[in-house]
């Protein structure tokens, strides 16, 4: 006997189900056949915070061995506040003065309540130092770099907490070393 293809598809669980076949399936379809679970392993994720050195330097992150990362008041920079995962590496970038990547951190505690907020809602990290760039990164060295023209710190230049491809901070890293 020869099974309809949504039969087949319906004794085949590890199977995507496209969307064509759904379409002509029975009405209770979905309920047997059972959909590829979200991968438990999630690869790094890859960030930009930006601070102003006079108010916070990379110099002071370093001597006090980190920072709860406190203070951000943006619902796009609060969204990636709270996609952050401990063990992401996070560009550390002097803002305003300066205007350049300095260091490399990593995210050590993952979202939490803003102790510094007055409304609920708001959302810190904890970051740690990981090295200095050997060569910082100036904001005109990203702006004429190829590989960097979609940067978030490009478009969208008020965003305090910025998210990276891996090839933006692939890129970032090789200037930061040196390597042009």
């Amino acid at each position: 006997m020869m099974l309809t293809n949504w039969k087949r598809l319906m004794f085949a669980p590890d199977h995507f189900v496209p969307h064509d076949f759904v379409s002509h399936a029975p009405r209770d379809f979905a309920l047997h056949v059972r959909r590829p679970a979200a991968s438990s392993v999630t690869m790094p994720q890859h960030w930009m915070v930006k601070q102003e050195p006079t108010t916070y330097a990379w110099a002071q992150f370093v001597k006090d061995q980190g920072t709860a990362w406190t203070g951000v008041r943006n619902y796009a920079a609060r969204l990636n506040l709270r996609a952050m995962k401990k063990g992401d590496l996070v560009f550390y970038y002097h803002s305003v003065v300066g205007k350049e990547v300095v260091g490399v951190a990593k995210v050590s505690r993952t979202a939490y309540p803003d102790p510094t907020a007055d409304e609920e809602g708001w959302v810190c990290v904890d970051l740690v130092p990981v090295r200095p760039l050997a060569s910082p990164v100036t904001l005109d060295t990203i702006k004429a770099t190829p590989a960097l023209k979609n940067m978030k710190l490009l478009r969208q230049s008020r965003l305090s907490v910025i998210p990276l491809t891996p090839e933006e901070y692939d890129c970032l890293l090789k200037l930061g070393n040196g390597d042009h």
